[in-house]
Parts: structure tokens; sequence; C-alpha cells
């Protein structure tokens, strides 16, 4: 049959290529042959191959599921503990907005007490020292104009000196007798006339230096030992002046205090005007404006439309119209005028008379400050001459004992000594300032070793220094008791 097909096909079928002898075409065969040898067998062989399929199938599945089971477990604590560490920043975030929050309000409040509080006004006036040696000072400044190079106007003038005096008086004999003579001619010839001048031709103008000299130094110290006065004064009047604003400050401070709970707070008030000067007079279009403003005040108009409607009528009203309120505005005007001539007049005599108060006061407080300047004065002599009697106690009990110890000198005068007479030999005539100012570069520039030699010097002076003393206080001491007893035994052979 097989033939007779493949003579039915003819030649368009190809003959089938070999199977080639491989291991997969040999099973393959294998298995065809099993099968067509014995089916049951075949059907044994499959069902336990595809349980055993289905097992690795199984433990793969589970262990993918176990492993995912993981990856998630893992992503679930990184969720968690990101969203703690978000919790906790927003946790900071509400905390530093509640701190901000209550600063804000505690600052809100500060200010509404700050604004419910009363203005410090102290009442303390400047003293009267300070104040006239300010306006003292603005007068010199105001008074100082310069002339020339650095001359200045109202200033106390020296006294000009023998020569001086006697070349104004001869200046104009030298030029009538030279006329074309420069300054320089002037000033030789008046120099050369000057000394050939005798003792007694030159007298005068020396007395007359000497006069102007004295009355010079007298003003000019008078003047200092005023100002040094009155700068006492200022500072012991600044300071009771201190102390009562203190006491002021915290008046104001407690009555503050006591009035914090009340919420209405004061206006600022105005500066005050002065209650005596004359008023400023209207227009004649507030003269017109308020003879209407009874008659629109009827009409129930409010103030921005009574503005508006007189302001209009004014504007349609004619010069003749307008005339008689010019006039009514004339005469205010004439009588203000006036008033405030007698108002400036009766200012000027106020501040006239206050200024000749002030001057009093400044008389009474200069004579004041003179007399603290004294009890300071006396005071600073008290100690002086207390001092200078201490110091002359202790020369004189130095010099009443001879064999009392002298103190030794220090680690830099014993430098001192010796560096000094170094330097005095290496630069004669130099003198005693720069000598000290020598002395004193070469100690600071000396090193640690060198210094501490020169303390060690010291020390062990010191030391003996001691030693000597205590020496002395005992022998002193001794001497005193001696001749303490030495009375009552002569007292006890006389008797």
């Amino acid at each position: 049959m097989a033939t007779a097909a493949a003579r039915k096909g003819g030649r368009g079928r190809k003959a089938l290529t070999a199977v080639l002898d491989n291991d997969a075409n040999i099973s393959a065969g294998k298995a065809d042959v099993a099968g067509i040898l014995s089916p049951p067998q075949k059907a044994k062989r499959v069902s336990s191959k595809s349980k055993g399929k289905a097992a690795a199938v199984e433990a793969r599945a589970q262990t993918a599921v176990a492993d995912e089971v993981s990856e998630l477990q893992g992503m679930l604590e990184k969720l968690r503990l990101e969203k703690e560490k978000a919790e906790e920043m927003v946790r900071e975030r509400d905390e530093v907005i509640r701190k901000k929050e209550e600063e804000q309000g505690r600052l809100q409040a500060e200010l509404k007490k700050i604004q419910r509080a009363k203005e410090f006004k102290p009442t303390v006036s400047i003293p009267l020292v300070k104040s006239s040696i300010e306006k003292d000072q603005e007068g010199d400044d105001k008074g100082k104009k310069k002339k020339g190079k650095g001359k200045v106007r109202n200033e106390r003038k020296k006294p000009c000196p023998a020569y001086v005096l006697w070349c104004k008086d001869q200046w104009n004999e030298i030029k009538k007798e030279n006329p074309e003579a420069d300054f320089k001619e002037v000033a030789n010839a008046l120099g050369s006339k000057w000394k050939a001048l005798g003792a007694e031709e030159k007298q005068p103008y020396e007395e007359r230096y000497k006069q102007e000299k004295e009355a010079y130094l007298q003003v000019v110290g008078q003047e200092k030992r005023e100002a040094e006065a009155m700068k006492l004064l200022e500072e012991e009047q600044m300071q009771r002046t201190a102390k009562e604003l203190l006491e002021q400050y915290i008046k104001f401070r407690q009555e503050a205090a006591a009035d914090d709970g009340d919420k209405k707070a004061k206006k600022k008030g105005k500066k005050d005007k002065d209650p005596s000067k004359p008023k400023h007079p209207m227009s004649a279009y507030f003269v017109y404006s308020q003879e209407r403003r009874a008659a629109l005040v009827a009409e129930k108009k409010n103030a921005p439309e009574i503005g508006k409607i007189t302001g209009e009528e004014w504007k349609g009203m004619t010069e003749a119209e307008k005339a008689p309120y010019e006039v009514v505005a004339r005469k205010q005007k004439e009588e203000y005028q006036k008033q405030m001539a007698a108002y400036r007049q009766r200012k000027q005599e106020e501040a006239a008379s206050l200024e000749k108060e002030e001057e009093e006061q400044k008389k009474i407080m200069k004579q004041e400050a003179l007399q603290l300047l004294k009890k300071k004065e006396k005071a600073d002599n008290v100690i002086k001459k207390t001092k200078a009697e201490q110091r002359q106690r202790k020369k004189k009990e130095d010099a009443a004992d001879p064999n009392r110890p002298k103190k030794p000198a220090s680690s830099f005068l014993l430098f001192s000594k010796e560096v000094r007479r170094q330097l005095a030999e290496e630069r004669p005539g130099v003198a005693s300032s720069t000598l000290n100012a020598l002395v004193s570069v070469k100690w600071k520039e000396l090193g640690e070793a060198e210094r501490q030699a020169w303390n060690c010097k010291a020390a062990e002076a010191m030391a003996a220094y001691k030693r000597e003393m205590e020496e002395y206080t005992k022998a002193h001491a001794e001497a005193m008791a001696g001749g303490a007893s030495s009375p009552c035994a002569s007292s006890s052979a006389s008797s």
C-alpha cells in the first residue's frame, strides 16, 4: 500500500531523508516502540512524571511566595521607620510653630502694655550750671570770627613785653625819618636802637609790662578758679539730678504697674499752647461761613456739606457782596496785629526779666561754687599736711636711730644702679630722663634667666634685712625694758 501511494503521488514528492542515529532520535524511537509495544506502562510513567513536575512547580511557587512575603515585610518595616521619622519631624515643626506663636503673643502683649503705659515725662530740669556753661560756649562760638591766620576775636590778649610797647611808641618816629623803609628795615632799626637804650630808659616800659602781666595773670587765675569751681558744682548738681531722676522713674514704673489692668489708653497730649497769645483772625470767607453755619445747621446739614455749600456760595458771590465780610476781616486783622505787638512786647519783657534772674542765679551759683572749691582745697590741704607730717615723722624716726636697718632695694633698682653707671660712662652728658628711659627699655628686654638672677639678689638682700630687723627689734625691746626698770632701781637704792 505504501508503494501504491507512492506511485499515485508521482514525481512531485521527494524521497524521505535518512534519520540520523543520534540520542534524541533513539530516545524517541524507544519511546514510540515502548508506546506501541506496552501502552499501560507508558501511562504509569507519564503520571509519575506529571506528579513530580507538579510538586517541583508547587515548591518553586512556595519559595517565590516566601521571598515576596519577606520582601514585602522589609518594605513595610522601611515604610514604618519613614513614617515614624516623618511624624517626629511634624512634631518638631509643630513645636517650633507653637513657640513662635507664644513668642508673638508675648510680644503683642508687651506692645499693648507699652501702648497702654503712660509716657515718662520727668519734671527734673537741667542743672542751671550746665545750661549757663553751654550758653556761654555757644556765645563764644558765635562771637569767634577768624581774622587773618588763626586770629580769633574776643580772645583775651596777653600783655605785650617791654620791647613791643617801646616799638609801638617809636614806630611812627622811625617811619617819619625813613618813609620808604619797609617792615624789615624798620624792625632792624628799632632793634639796634633798643639795644642802645639804657636801663633807666627801659624801666618805664618794663614796669608797665610788669603791671599788665600781673593784672592779666590775676584775671586769668580768677577765671580758671571760677571755671574749676563751676565744674565742681556742676558735678555735684548732676549727681543730685540723676538721683532725683531715678526716684521719679521708679515712681513712674510703680504707677504704670498699678495701672496695667486699665485697658483705656490715654491719647498723646498735644503741645501746650500759650493761652495769652492772641488768636489768629478769620478771613472774609470764614466770616461768611460763620454767619451761614447757623442756618445750614438748622437744615440738618453735616460739616462736610456745610463746607461744600458755603464754598460754592462764596465762589458765586460778587465783589460787592463780599465787601462787608472783607471789611470785618480787615478790622479783625488790625486788632490782631495790635494784640500781637503788645504780646511780643510782654514776651520780651518776660525774657529780659528771666535773663536778669538767670544772671543773679548765676552769680549766686558762682559764689556757691567758690565756697565749695574752698572746702575742697581746705580738705586737700589737710590731707597734704597730714601726709607731709607723716613723712617728717618717719624721717625723724629714721634719723633718731641710725642703727635701724635700711630697707633693701628691689630687683629693678639693683639693675638700674649698675646699668645707669655703665650708660653714664658710655654716654657722658646725657640727660637723667633719657637715662631713665634707657634703663627701662633694657629692663624690659631682659630674658627670664637674667631677670631671675636680679630677683634672687633682691630676695637675698630682703632675707638679710628681715634677719637684721628681727635682731634690731629684739635689741630695741630689751633696751626699752631696761630703760623702764632703771628708775625703779635708782629709787629703791636711794630709799
